[in-house]
């Protein structure tokens, strides 16, 4: 499973994969990364973490739904 980021960035925002050096994709706004990095993971197997402008991780999601280990018994 690759890990995914939305951070800030010096251009707006970023979508990165974790150990990337150049973000996967980028837009002005949080919504529009967050659009974008839903069409861009769509089809993988995927870790996302959201973060706020200060750095702090705002909300994490599972690419496809299905694979999201908190909704497993046990």
């Amino acid at each position: 499973m690759d890990n995914y980021h939305i951070t800030k960035s010096e251009n707006g925002w970023a979508l990165t994969r974790e150990g990337a050096a150049r973000a996967s994709k980028t837009a002005d706004t949080k919504a529009e990364i967050i659009s974008a990095a839903s069409e861009f993971l769509d089809g993988k197997t995927a870790s996302l973490k959201i973060h706020k402008e200060d750095g702090t991780i705002q909300e994490e999601r599972t690419y496809p739904r299905s694979a999201d280990p908190t909704k497993t018994k046990g």
